[in-house]
């Protein structure tokens, strides 16, 4: 007798990014408000053979450890020297964090007395205000 556990979700048939600095970048997609941390992305591609779109596009390989071009290129000025020399290219297998991180919501007065709001996440404890006229 097996016993099947249905959870709810369903994990991701992606790999993590392997570019070396995805988990820095603090975008929206990649912030955890909950736990004030900027996590790596899943590449961008499913890590099976023959994955293709509905309209029938094929991802390149390289598109299965990578979540953007920037990330791509970042991975290979890092790394290539390895790679010329046939020395093996550690592959990341956990998902990488970088902690201390906030959203910060500001409200402004714009055009006519409107107005609106901007949000941005920032580092924790990093003085983020601009120091250019001190001194």
């Amino acid at each position: 007798m097996s016993l099947k556990i249905d959870w709810g979700f369903q994990m991701s048939n992606k790999l993590f990014c392997q570019g070396p600095h995805c988990h820095t970048y603090p975008t929206s997609d990649r912030f955890l408000k909950s736990k004030g941390i900027i996590r790596g992305r899943y590449a961008y591609a499913e890590n099976k053979e023959n994955s293709a779109t509905r309209w029938g596009y094929q991802f390149p390989n390289s598109d299965k450890y990578f979540c953007s071009q920037s990330c791509k290129n970042e991975w290979l000025s890092e790394n290539m020297t390895l790679v010329e020399m046939r020395i093996p290219v550690p592959f990341i297998t956990e998902r990488r964090i970088s902690h201390g991180y906030r959203k910060v919501t500001t409200t402004h007065e714009g055009w006519q007395g409107n107005t609106y709001k901007t949000t941005r996440i920032e580092k924790i404890g990093v003085d983020n205000e601009d120091q250019s006229d001190v001194g």
